[in-house]
């Protein structure tokens, strides 16, 4: 699922691009807002793959927004997608420059909608495969900051009510433990969590807790022990985990 959002100054645009993004299944039109300011700080605390942008806006273009989000830089950190909106012809060259998915010029028709929307599909669906195939990193936001985390560095991770603590593994082995590096909090939820990470190595064992399957040592009287700590196991979870081990 394509998780996305639309920013627009003019709300009768956001109505329609919400009733279009209703009539397909692939994408999860999170929040729409007529204010840059509040789309920027919702970007700050939520992943999202796909901007619907309306150009053409009073405080800030659309195109200015997208380089603000610094989605548009060359080393491409968060990989998020852009369907630029607008009812003037002449902005489409600058935004395809920006590698954008797509031009809409209002008033479009679902049809041309949907053609938008499986341009976007393919290519989140091929970045996904890439991803999967050469990347061992997931791009996390917390503290006002992107950290890029190595996923072999995940110890565990602990949800807490709307956000998670990535817990890290210690750089060493030593007796006092003092090197343990600090966990990341960040403003997420555990299913947002585990889309982005690859189900093959990491998996939900407690409402509360992701643990990658590599770093399990033991599972007995309903609990995981990894590196000296015991994780409970979810009465919910408990079948799908055993699964993945054969028993």
């Amino acid at each position: 699922m394509i998780r996305a959002i639309a920013l627009d100054d003019e709300p009768p645009a956001l109505r329609i691009l919400t009733h279009f993004c209703q009539q397909v299944d692939f994408i999860d039109l999170q929040k729409t807002f007529t204010r840059t300011d509040e789309a920027l700080r919702y970007l700050e605390q939520f992943p999202v793959d796909l901007l619907f942008l309306d150009i053409n806006m009073p405080s800030m273009s659309g195109i200015d927004f997208y380089k603000a989000t610094g989605s548009e830089s060359a080393n491409q950190s968060v990989n998020r997608m852009v369907i630029f909106t607008t009812a003037y012809a002449e902005y489409a060259v600058e935004g395809f420059t920006l590698n954008a998915v797509d031009y809409l010029l209002k008033p479009f028709t679902f049809e041309r909608f949907l053609q938008a929307a499986n341009k976007a599909t393919d290519f989140y669906r091929w970045q996904q495969r890439s991803d999967k195939a050469s990347e061992a990193y997931i791009y996390v936001r917390a503290d006002y900051s992107l950290h890029k985390i190595a996923l072999a560095d995940i110890l565990f991770i602990e949800g807490l009510d709307d956000y998670l603590k990535i817990h890290f593994q210690p750089t060493s082995t030593g007796k006092n433990r003092t090197d343990i590096p600090r966990p990341i909090v960040a403003r997420m939820t555990m299913k947002a969590m585990m889309e982005r990470l690859p189900s093959t190595d990491f998996a939900r064992v407690h409402r509360s807790y992701i643990v990658p399957l590599n770093r399990i040592e033991t599972i007995r009287n309903k609990a995981i022990l990894l590196d000296g700590r015991e994780i409970p196991i979810g009465a919910s979870y408990e079948a799908d985990l055993l699964n993945r081990f054969g028993q």
